[in-house]
Order: structure tokens, then C-alpha cells, then sequence
């Protein structure tokens, strides 16, 4: 019988974590645009810790005092009926940040294929698109080497 050891990690039970952080597709499908990003609001606010009241109060302190978000406004924005209206993209940056959730960001990047990730990785990719750069740099290097060589 092997002991494992609690300390080294088990490459064969690791997942690699969720880069890219989406509302669940079913949770938000929706037949307009205006009704996706509702459900979408809905979602994000369920899934907050905070009160609705607690998110208006703290949505008001980052956006300053000429913003005044109730939290009447935020079951409008939350509503699928016609009456109600669409959240305001200073109020879905605000809503971001102080839920912690950025899932709305990313479903307005979706479209023009972009991704919303953590400042954190910013290094990972430009790392990896050198590193893409210097392979390119690399046959080109071979290329041009294979070519003068043969004519020497």
C-alpha cells in the first residue's frame, strides 16, 4: 500500500481553473439583446453576497452622488418587461465592481471576440505571444539560413 503525500499535487486529479469567467448560456439565453443583458443583471445580482440594497448604496459610492442608484433601479434592470430600462454602461462597470463579478464585461466582449480576464494574466499573455514572435523570428532564421547556405 503507497502513501501520497498530502504536498505534491496529482497532475492525473487537477483542473485547470476558469479563466474566463461567463454567465451560464442557459441562465441568460433570451430572445433580444436587451432581455439577455436583464437576465444577465438578475444573475449577476442573485449571485452576489450583498443585499440589492447594499449593492445600490455601494454602486452609488463609486460612481459618485449624480449617478443615484435605487434599488428599485436595480429590479428594473434585472426586468424583462418593456417598461423597464437598460443598465447604463457607467452602472454595469459600477455593478462589477462592487459585486466582484465581471461575467456582464465579458458578455459585451463576447460579441466582438474579446475576453475580460484578471490584470494577473496580462503578463502570461504577452509572454506567450513573444514567445509565438521569437518561433516565427525562428523559421524565418531557418529559412533564410538554408537559403544562403545553398547558394554558397
Amino acid at each position: 500500500m503507497s502513501r501520497r503525500d498530502p504536498h505534491t499535487l496529482d497532475l492525473f486529479d487537477w483542473t485547470p481553473p476558469t479563466v474566463v469567467k461567463r454567465f451560464d448560456e442557459r441562465r441568460v439565453r433570451a430572445a433580444t439583446w436587451r432581455d439577455q443583458v436583464a437576465r444577465a443583471v438578475a444573475e449577476t445580482l442573485g449571485a452576489s453576497e450583498l443585499s440589492r440594497d447594499e449593492i445600490a448604496d455601494r454602486m452609488n459610492d463609486f460612481l459618485g452622488e449624480d449617478e443615484g442608484v435605487s434599488r428599485a433601479m436595480l429590479d428594473n434592470y434585472a426586468s424583462q418587461a418593456k417598461e423597464t430600462h437598460t443598465i447604463s454602461y457607467m452602472r454595469v462597470i459600477a455593478l462589477c465592481a462592487v459585486t466582484g463579478d465581471a461575467r456582464l464585461l465579458q458578455l459585451a466582449a463576447d460579441p466582438i471576440e474579446r475576453i475580460v480576464i484578471e490584470a494577473r494574466f496580462e503578463g502570461a499573455i504577452q509572454e506567450a505571444m513573444a514567445a509565438e514572435q521569437i518561433e516565427q523570428l525562428e523559421r524565418i532564421k531557418k529559412l533564410g539560413r538554408r537559403q544562403w547556405r545553398g547558394r554558397a
